[in-house]
């Protein structure tokens, strides 16, 4: 067995780990920080949208320049722009003088540079593990911790200094990820020296025929889009309402915690467990996710809704590492990138639909039908993804991909 905690998957690893517990503290405090500068519910959507529509807008450009350029170095780039949009920000809430107009324009800067980091972070866990599915387990717990930590510290933070003190430890934590990965030992980026000879349209245009080419990745993004609109986006908006209503909002938070504990338990079997098939058995395991809006449409008693949250949070990490290194391994390393950045905008593109029809489609069919109908549609889309036959059968491979396939 490929030894992990090696020098370089240790340094990327505390910069993941620092940067997530950052984003996690985020949205606790961008609630608090724009309703205390007056501005009331309709500015902090205005301020979460503006950073999602820039990150959806440009993640395909930031998948061409992490091929073109490398990912390490936009990885930084993308990280020192967001310790100025942060350090920014921190200033203007210490003072209190925090416009709109500032808090919306450095969220869409954050997004814009996001944009620009996350392709680049399928590519760079093969090139430093060993063991690249061990890895995505290991990098999943420590999603799941920041989870878990984030929104807490963040309320603590908030209620006792201020909002502007979570935003100046975030942009903290993207000075520690730009430094660790300043630090990794990579080899030259393959590709650096033929990036002049190609244009953006056609780099755009071979990572979407790399992408077209392999039916078990679009079928899997075209489940998730159905799952995005009816399953993951109405999921927060009308679950949690449904939780808080019902038993209160510290049980709410409880919920949370439970899936966020699943989460780690996930990702601790997902390092261990090799299966030959794993989006086959990825999808198996993926049905416990139903469980989450099923014991909440169905007001289970808080222990039965913990037990069902901890069970989603686990199936939903296993499944995500099962899916993390399947990309990962099977992409050719020179356009994982722009493969990547497809992936990703098709995963998200469906769930802030299904969020602004969550409110709509609960009044017509009822909140508790309209989570039961998620149900519907997550089983259904397990199934599918056994039937497709390029997903079932998709097997796992030890070597990442490093010429074109």
């Amino acid at each position: 067995m490929a030894r992990l905690w090696t020098r370089d998957f240790t340094l990327y690893f505390v910069a993941r780990a620092v940067a997530l517990l950052g984003d996690g503290m985020l949205p606790v405090a961008v609630a608090l920080a724009v309703r205390e500068a007056g501005h009331g519910a309709s500015g902090v959507g205005l301020v979460l949208a503006s950073f999602m529509v820039p990150f959806v807008a440009l993640i395909l450009f930031g998948g061409v320049l992490a091929d073109r350029a490398g990912a390490r170095r936009l990885m930084v780039g993308a990280d020192l722009v967001r310790v100025g949009t942060q350090t920014v920000t921190a200033v203007a809430l210490f003072t209190g003088h925090a416009p709109l107009w500032l808090l919306v324009s450095m969220s869409a800067l954050a997004g814009a540079a996001a944009a620009m980091f996350q392709p680049g972070v399928a590519s760079m866990v093969p090139l430093l593990a060993g063991d690249v599915q061990r890895a995505n387990g290991a990098l999943r717990v420590a999603d799941a911790g920041a989870q878990l930590l984030g929104p807490a510290l963040s309320a603590v933070l908030v209620v006792a200094i201020g909002a502007g003190t979570v935003y100046a430890l975030n942009a903290a934590t993207f000075a520690v990820s730009a430094g660790c990965l300043l630090a990794l030992r990579l080899p030259a980026h393959p590709v650096a020296a033929a990036a002049s000879t190609t244009t953006l349209r056609r780099d755009l245009r071979e990572g979407w025929a790399e992408f077209r080419s392999r039916s078990w990745m679009w079928s899997v993004i075209l489940i998730w889009f159905g799952y995005g609109v009816i399953l993951f986006g109405p999921l927060i908006p009308i679950g949690s309402a449904l939780i808080t209503d019902r038993l209160g909002d510290a049980a709410y938070g409880w919920a949370m915690s439970a899936m966020g504990a699943g989460t780690v338990l996930g990702g601790l079997a997902a390092m261990r467990l090799k299966p030959v098939r794993p989006l086959a058995a990825g999808a198996m395991v993926l049905v416990g996710f139903v469980l989450v809006p099923l014991t909440t449409a169905l007001g289970a008693p808080l222990p039965v809704l913990l037990a069902g949250h901890a069970v989603g949070g686990l199936s939903w990490a296993f499944w995500s590492v099962m899916w993390a290194t399947s990309v990962q391994t099977q992409i050719p390393r020179d356009v994982l990138n722009r493969v990547s950045a497809y992936e990703v905008a098709g995963s998200v593109l469906g769930i802030p639909l299904g969020q602004v029809l969550a409110a709509p489609l609960a009044a017509l069919l009822g909140a508790e039908r309209l989570l039961l109908a998620g149900c519907v549609v997550g089983v259904t889309g397990c199934a599918l993804l056994l039937v497709i036959a390029p997903i079932r059968r998709l097997r796992r491979v030890e070597t990442p991909a490093l010429v074109p396939a």
